[in-house]
């Protein structure tokens, strides 16, 4: 059934029956004398492959990097895995940067490391691990995401831009983490390699129980590998649920964005 949109604050999603592993409550994010999130409330349940969607400009990414704590709210609350950020010692969030992982828009790779070098650096920043024993890693997380030793020795700049987005993606995994944020992950692929990291992305859901925070725009991997949907606009999220749901709701941007012209065309029973 198809979710009504909200106007104020949405509640909380459809509950699963286990805490989420990220609740955001009436969220408010500026700058300056702009704001760009205002009350925005969302969790995002442990397994699932959110896909989180708006306007550009709207502050996909703002939100993104506020829950990672690069940018600074002005109130509101965020949990991950239960734990309150602002209240979190030293030590604890630590370990809450250690059970997340992240692919950066665009990949972000260092570019004066190798890629071997640059799946390393979580692991040279939060483990104390002998050289031999991260090479061996490192090669074992760019296999994972179908890259090999050749790919290992490369400088990022001698990289394909699918390369690129693997490559970054190992390194989200590098310490093995329970949730990984994608920002834009397919931004600036062909068809082909967008369809092939979308597989991916799956893959590594079901093969390691990730939980998966994707910022996108891309509707193919909307329908082809998100469990969920956010919408935001209007500063908050406006709507939430499967596909299915998004292709029911006549909120105008909805309308457009999911039943548009490049839309694909689902056969409803």
């Amino acid at each position: 059934m198809a979710q009504a949109v909200e106007t104020e604050a949405m509640p909380p999603a459809v509950p699963s029956g286990r805490e989420p592993v990220i609740s955001v409550r009436d969220l408010t994010v500026g700058f300056g004398d702009k704001l760009v999130l205002e009350n925005l409330s969302l969790d995002v349940q442990p397994g699932e492959i959110l896909g989180f969607v708006g306007a550009s400009g709207s502050g996909k990414s703002v939100l993104l990097r506020t829950i990672l704590g690069l940018v600074r709210k002005r109130a509101g609350t965020i949990h991950l895995f239960g734990v309150d950020v602002d209240n979190a010692s030293e030590l604890e969030r630590m370990r809450l940067d250690m059970r997340i992982g992240v692919l950066f828009q665009h990949g972000a790779l260092f570019s004066s490391l190798t890629v071997r070098e640059n799946v390393q650096v979580p692991m040279r920043e939060y483990l104390d691990l002998p050289r031999k024993l991260m090479d061996e890693l490192a090669l074992l997380k760019l296999e994972l995401v179908g890259l090999d030793a050749e790919a290992a020795a490369k400088m990022p700049h001698q990289l394909s831009g699918g390369m690129i987005k693997r490559a970054a993606l190992a390194r989200a995994l590098a310490l093995d983490p329970e949730v990984v944020f994608l920002d834009e992950p397919t931004s600036g692929l062909d068809p082909i390699g967008a369809s092939e990291f979308d597989e991916l992305v799956g893959k590594m859901r079901d093969t390691m129980g990730l939980t998966v925070f994707m910022v996108t725009h891309d509707l193919d991997s909307l329908f082809s590998v998100c469990d969920r949907i956010a919408v935001l606009g209007n500063k908050r999220v406006l709507a939430q649920g499967r596909i299915e749901d998004m292709l029911e709701i006549d909120e105008p941007w909805i309308r457009s964005y999911f039943r548009g012209k490049r839309a694909r065309q689902i056969v409803r029973p």
